[in-house]
This record gives structure tokens, C-alpha cells and sequence, in this order.
């Protein structure tokens, strides 16, 4: 984007899907980082007449915050492209790929990357015996946040009863026990690793809450497993194609030392609420939130 002015910004946000209200914060951050950093910004409530809207506004970049389906797995994305408006984060296909969590880990064993056991399943399978041992944990294979995630725990007498809204087809993953730890990346460079503490399982209340997870940064680990956690979520970035910022998550067992760390899941669309980990990662590493929103807008680009 540099041969041309960037003036106007739209920002996406809210949107339909699970995580709708994460996305609204995060849009009217990122919206208020973008004004401070000089730019004309719109903050646009993605609906069904999105591309309507668009071709009105006629932004020079999209800034997309939105999160969860439509947003995050390569449907906007899609539509972007037809208009040829620039836009930020990843394009369709490494978005697609990357909210679909089976394949996601598909491509982490091709590239070598560690990851735990896990099966698709159909929801009445799940729910009439267990389809691995416990520990195991029960997910959609398409949404983030931890939205709709079920732990069943080591010698559950019965399977988990899933709720209504969980969908036909679920991720059934064996539990991988140890630390919370997430590393983003900007560009072609990963961060710094950030430890998440919470009493119990880092669900969406433990996300978002305030006062839901505490988030230690830098990690105080060996400096073999940030070095792991670097260079793993750097490798998991390009492997998937991702573009802009992401975010890989990982679980690390200590007693296991460097074989105890496996990968859970990257993020195209990380969370840049006032809890989030990304925007903190950037700060710790000198980069504002002006900064990091600027530099996303100026990355920005179709074909991506």
C-alpha cells in the first residue's frame, strides 16, 4: 500500500457470528488506535448489506475486526477480494484453513510441527460413548474463543451432554495437561511469549473477563521453549499462509521439557480488546497500539 494514500479506514466489526461482541470491542479499539494515528476512520457493523455499504463508503483499506465465522474464515475475505478493496490480516485460503481446526493441524504434521491426537466426530457419536480416553476435550472444529468447549476429564464416567447449538460435526482432541502460552506474529517477525494464568480452563469468560486470566510477559520459561515457541509460531504462520498478524497458542508440559510443548491453534484474527494478548505482546516489544494498527493498515492489500 505504500505507492498510494491511505486515507479513509473502515474498520469491520460485530458482524453475526459467537464472538460478535468480542469483535465489537475490538473494533472501536482498533477504530480509536487508527484515529490517533491520523486516519479517517468509519466503524462499520458488518450485516447483510455489507458490499452495499462498502461501495458507498469507498474506503482506500478495510480494517477487519471482525472474529469467528463469516469474519475469520475466509468469507469476508472473499468479498474484499471481489471488490478489490485492500484489506488487512489474511487472505481467503489461509483464513479458511486456519478456522478449520482438523485441517489446521493437518498441515502442523506436515510441516513438522507437534500436535496432539484429535478426530472429527458427529455430535450424537460424542454424546453416546466416549470416542477416545479421558482426558479429552470436545470443541467445533470452526469456531475460536473457546466458544462451546467441553473438557471431560480422566475417568468421567459418561460422555459430555453438548448443547444445542454445538454443531452436527465436532473436534474431539486428547487433552494436552501443562501452561497457557501464545506467541504472535507481525509480518515475518514472532514477538515475545506471554504465560496465561487462570484458576481453571482459559474459556471465553477467561478471555475476556476482566480480571478473567492474568497474562505473565515475557513468559518466565527456559529459554528453549520461548525460543521454541518463537520459531514454532513463526513456522505455523507460513506454513498456513497467513498474512499480516497472527497468533499460535500452545500447551506446555514442563516435566517433558521441549517434547512437552505441542501447538493447539493459530489465530488469523487475534483479539485486540483491552485484555487481548497481541496488542500487549506488540506494546512489550515498543510497538503502540497506534502502531500496530498502523502498521496492519499499511500492510494491507487484496490477493492476499
Amino acid at each position: 500500500m505504500s505507492s498510494r494514500t491511505i486515507r479513509k479506514v473502515v474498520v469491520l466489526m460485530g458482524g453475526p457470528s459467537a464472538e460478535r461482541e468480542v469483535s465489537l470491542s475490538s473494533g472501536r479499539d482498533c477504530a480509536a488506535a487508527l484515529r490517533e494515528a491520523g486516519y479517517d476512520v468509519v466503524e462499520l457493523d458488518a450485516g447483510p448489506d455489507l458490499a452495499a455499504q462498502l461501495s458507498d463508503l469507498k474506503p482506500d483499506v478495510v480494517f477487519n475486526a471482525l472474529h469467528g465465522r463469516w469474519g475469520e474464515d475466509g468469507c469476508v475475505q472473499g468479498l474484499l477480494e471481489w471488490m478489490r478493496i485492500p484489506y488487512t490480516h489474511s487472505g481467503v485460503l489461509a483464513s479458511a484453513i486456519a478456522m478449520d481446526k482438523e485441517r489446521t493441524k493437518q498441515i502442523y504434521r506436515e510441516a513438522g510441527l507437534p500436535v496432539v491426537d484429535s478426530v472429527l466426530a458427529s455430535k450424537a457419536e460424542v454424546m453416546a460413548s466416549h470416542v477416545m480416553p479421558a482426558p479429552y476435550v470436545v470443541k467445533p472444529y470452526n469456531e475460536g474463543s473457546s466458544v462451546g468447549v467441553y473438557l471431560v476429564n480422566e475417568g468421567a464416567n459418561s460422555p459430555p451432554k453438548l448443547s444445542d447449538d454445538m454443531p452436527e460435526i465436532v473436534m474431539v482432541e486428547a487433552f494436552a495437561p501443562g501452561r497457557e502460552l501464545t506467541t504472535s506474529v507481525v509480518g515475518d517477525r514472532a514477538l515475545i511469549v506471554t504465560d496465561i494464568l487462570t484458576d481453571g480452563w482459559y474459556d471465553y469468560e477467561a478471555k475476556y473477563a476482566e480480571g478473567g486470566s492474568r497474562h505473565v510477559v515475557p513468559a518466565d520459561i527456559p529459554a528453549e521453549i520461548t525460543a521454541l515457541c518463537m520459531d514454532y509460531a513463526l513456522r505455523a504462520h507460513n506454513a498456513l499462509g497467513c498474512r499480516g498478524v497472527s497468533r499460535t497458542d500452545f500447551r506446555w508440559d514442563e516435566a517433558k521439557g521441549a517434547a512437552g510443548l505441542i501447538l493447539l491453534e493459530t489465530n488469523t484474527q487475534p483479539g485486540m480488546t483491552p485484555t487481548s494478548l497481541t496488542p500487549e505482546q506488540a506494546q512489550k516489544t515498543g510497538m503502540s497500539m497506534a502502531e500496530l494498527c498502523k502498521w496492519m493498515v499499511e500492510d494491507a492489500s487484496c490477493d492476499r
